[in-house]
């Protein structure tokens, strides 16, 4: 019996319809030759997509926060010996080193099995589906969310609130959550909200939208902030940023007044003082001196 052709044509176009629904075929992840991984996220499902390991930042090149480091270091090694550890909030300024220091402990510590999985905010109620997957793992895992915020209305901070407090979600014992965000709360706060608030027996009682922006950033066991330099700190900085390029290309600058002063200039079109900035002005003015010497 001949095959109807109309139908045939059908079929295709049933099945090209299919495909473009249907997550594609992706084989499973092996975490002992991949340290950190994106979470993809499809229409009916997720899967791991390795990241390349091109990183390779070291913690003794983040200056100027080493309290911050001490902190989040020794947390993180607690969790790899399998001892009690804390889920962590970093927060404060952008460019002050927060999502940096995260990539520079997986390089540290990579061997030890730490792992890395970094999930959008969008991909947070994926956490149960990939704590089933990791949960049984011998490796150890931060599930890493940077520069994490929510906007009025959005609901996917309960899925959050959830696996951190371990009520319905509960994390994996080899699995931490450590974020990073501009907001101590991760939540907009508004004058409006304290509209609420009361006085009993002398003592203020937040009202309940103040009370829910606060039960969020509460349920990390570990608040680091993270704050802008002074001006001494910034030069100092930029000092070692300079010290360091200049290690690394065989160059000798010394840092004179002039270049103190470029370095201010600098900080203020950028209108801030951290380590971002201290280190865009090192590659800047180290680039300058090794093209004018070599072309000169």
């Amino acid at each position: 019996m001949p095959f109807d052709k109309e139908l045939l044509d059908q079929l295709r176009r049933v099945l090209t319809a299919a495909e473009m629904v249907l997550p594609r075929p992706v084989s499973s992840l092996d975490w002992a030759h991949c340290a950190a991984a994106n979470w993809r996220q499809h229409a009916l499902s997720g899967y791991f997509e390795p990241l390349p390991a091109e990183d390779t930042i070291r913690l003794d090149e983040l200056l100027g926060i080493d309290r911050q480091k001490q902190t989040v270091e020794e947390n993180t090694r607690q969790f790899l010996q399998g001892y009690p550890a804390n889920n962590i909030l970093l927060w404060g300024s952008r460019g002050t080193g927060k999502s940096s220091l995260i990539r520079a402990l997986l390089n540290a510590y990579v061997g030890q099995g730490l792992r890395i999985i970094q999930l959008d905010k969008d991909d947070l109620p994926s956490l149960p589906d990939i704590f089933i997957q990791i949960r049984a793992l011998p490796y150890r895992f931060i599930i890493f969310c940077d520069d994490l915020s929510f906007e009025v209305g959005e609901k996917s901070y309960k899925i959050l609130k959830s696996a951190l407090d371990g009520s319905v979600y509960a994390t994996p014992k080899n699995v931490l959550i450590y974020v990073t965000s501009n907001r101590r709360h991760l939540i907009p706060e508004h004058e409006t909200d304290n509209l609420g608030a009361k006085m009993v027996n002398n003592e203020i009682h937040h009202g309940e939208a103040v009370e829910e922006k606060i039960s969020l950033s509460d349920r990390f066991g570990l608040w680091v902030a993270f704050h802008v330099f002074s001006q001494k700190q910034y030069l100092l900085v930029v000092q070692q940023c300079i010290d360091i390029l200049c290690r690394e290309h065989q160059l000798q600058v010394a840092f004179t007044c002039d270049v103190e002063q470029a370095a201010i200039a600098w900080s203020y079109e950028k209108s801030k003082c951290c380590g971002r900035t201290a280190m865009q002005f090192a590659r800047l003015w180290v680039g300058k001196e090794l093209l004018a010497r070599n072309t000169g």
